[in-house]
């Protein structure tokens, strides 16, 4: 299993956690930890038995967004994860699921800060849960920058145009209950219980036919800015392999038999 020092990577049964771990800064992304993230996406993908990942950060923190010193990667410690962003110049932005899009469900579990670049990737994720003093927003225009992780392109087809504009534009911070009402998060907790909720709903995902799982995300994704004729015909090019699978069949007998199904991915 992998991780980093500024990474760390544990199995919850078939869920993938993912810690971000720099929590003196907030978990700002470091090197590191980018590339910790990108590994990690790829281990959840090519390791058949992991079923959902969640993404947290330590220390009551999500991700205060970048860290341009520790991305500078200086020293001989730094130098391998330099060569790693050296031979692949996109994988910063695979890391931050700019470019990357893992097959396995990513439900984010947001504590405390979840600015900047920890808005960007928090679009990349599929379900998102908040404890209740959670911070989010785009703060890179007061800082005369620009939110180059997706979130032009990203935040409008999330969140109405209105509130995507104004969270852009303005670069004001958003209470976890703010980013609830205007649909950025989809469940706002108490503090201290958002990877605990993350993790209930991984179960639940972890529960269901795998093939059926990861089938219908890349439908959802896939189909997302189609017309309704077009992305009807993919859902049905996507939809119905999946009920020629055992695991289809294994389900349909499980509960005519009362039982928990044993699904096989095959």
């Amino acid at each position: 299993m992998g991780g980093t020092e500024h990474l760390t990577v544990r199995r919850e049964g078939a869920t993938l956690v993912l810690t971000l771990n720099r929590p003196e800064a907030k978990n700002a992304l470091s090197l590191p930890m980018l590339v910790g993230l990108y590994d990690g996406w790829l281990e959840a993908d090519e390791d058949d038995s992991v079923r959902s990942i969640v993404l947290t950060g330590s220390g009551g923190a999500f991700c205060a967004g970048m860290d341009l010193k520790a991305l500078a990667g200086k020293g001989m410690e730094g130098q391998r994860y330099r060569d790693r962003l050296d031979a692949d110049p996109d994988l910063h932005w695979k890391a931050m699921l700019r470019h990357h899009r893992p097959r396995k469900p990513v439900i984010a579990a947001v504590e405390g800060y979840c600015v900047a670049g920890g808005t960007e990737i928090l679009q990349g994720t599929d379900i998102r849960i908040a404890g209740e003093s959670a911070t989010f927003g785009l703060f890179e225009v007061k800082r005369g920058l620009f939110p180059i992780g997706g979130s032009t392109v990203r935040l409008q087809r999330q969140i109405p145009r209105t509130h995507a504009l104004e969270m852009l534009l303005t670069g004001r911070p958003y209470s976890a209950r703010e980013a609830a009402d205007v649909g950025l998060v989809g469940h706002v907790v108490p503090d201290g219980t958002a990877l605990a909720e993350a993790l209930k709903i991984a179960e639940r995902i972890n529960a269901c036919g795998p093939l059926a799982v990861e089938a219908v995300k890349a439908s959802v994704y896939e189909t997302a800015e189609m017309t309704e004729a077009e992305g009807l015909a993919a859902e049905l090019k996507r939809g119905w392999p999946i009920f020629d699978t055992r695991d289809a069949k294994e389900g349909a007998r499980a509960f005519a038999e009362k039982r928990a199904p044993v699904y096989k991915r095959e």
